[in-house]
């Protein structure tokens, strides 16, 4: 048993994945816009994160934009039988870098076509539907014309699963009036817990989360409990943020990104930490006040 598999695995589509992955936005400029600052370092950490077992990797066109995708094409084609990539489509950018809503059917259409384009693909293994009714976080309202635009998507052959970002427990409930559901991406790590019961309904019905900013986004996670706790296991806080989301709920899929190699090391090396129960009680004591994360880009 590998390293990675020893964190246990998920059903994601029709596959079964490792439920520590890798998330590709860091590997675009500033602010998740333009190129990166060394383009070979960042192809690099793409190799070396399947070199590490990682098996799916978060992605999506309007990262750069098309910045991560052409480096996950350069850097990893032809693409192992077993690599799944997840993208979304529903927000694009504009000439300053700003996060703008685009949802309507054309639009998906052209977000799902510039996904394979520079992918280098054939059909999408998952397209999550990213909500841009806020760009903060989930706000309840219809999806219903985005879902019905991407479905047809499916139909032809282009998309061959549906997930959802950003979204409410009722969206999510929507969406599966219509089309298979088989993940929902919204933000979750220790300090922001809102999606607690989600995520249990959820595993119930054999459907994966997949928490953006598990380790806090821009502002990463800091907490004394974190720390002392991290310390007691002689690993990192990063590393007991990953454990503790992996332990949380077995259909968990967690992916931190970073453009670093180091980094990237030591996140994967969290599948071999073991939180003994009472530190996991202690982390579950964490207060959410005061402690949620704040960022300003979607994930």
């Amino acid at each position: 048993m590998t390293r990675l598999e020893r964190a246990g695995t998920w059903m994601l589509g029709e596959r079964r994945v490792k439920r520590l992955g890798y998330g590709a936005m860091q590997l675009a400029g500033p602010g998740v816009f333009g190129p990166p600052r060394d383009p070979e370092q960042a192809r690099a950490v793409l190799r070396a994160a399947l070199e590490g077992g990682v098996d799916h990797i978060d992605t999506s066109d309007f990262y750069g934009p098309h910045v991560t995708n052409r480096l996950i094409r350069e850097a990893l084609q032809p693409y192992p039988a077993g690599l799944t990539l997840v993208t979304k489509i529903g927000a694009r950018r504009d000439a300053q870098g700003a996060w703008l809503p685009a949802c309507s059917a054309q639009a998906l259409t052209a977000a799902v076509h510039d996904n394979l384009r520079h992918l280098g693909l054939d059909a999408l293994d998952v397209v999550n539907l990213r909500s841009m009714l806020s760009v903060h976080g989930p706000v309840e309202g219809s999806l219903e014309e985005p879902l019905a635009a991407l479905a047809e998507l499916r139909r032809q052959g282009l998309v061959r699963h549906i997930g959802l970002s950003n979204v409410t427990p009722a969206q999510v409930r929507q969406a599966r009036r219509m089309v298979p559901i088989v993940c929902v991406q919204n933000q979750y790590n220790l300090a922001h817990r809102s999606d607690d019961a989600l995520i249990d309904e959820l595993a119930g019905e054999g459907i994966a989360y997949v928490p953006f900013f598990p380790l806090g986004g821009f502002s990463p996670l800091q907490s004394e409990t974190l720390s002392a706790v991290a310390a007691q296991l002689e690993a990192t806080p990063m590393q007991v943020a990953i454990a503790w989301l992996l332990r949380r709920s077995p259909n968990i899929l967690v992916i931190p990104g970073t453009a670093s190699l180091a980094h990237l090391r030591e996140n994967l090396a969290a599948a071999d930490l073991v939180l003994p129960d009472a530190a996991y009680a202690r982390l579950e004591r964490m207060a959410v006040a005061g402690q949620e994360s704040s960022t300003s880009s979607p994930s």
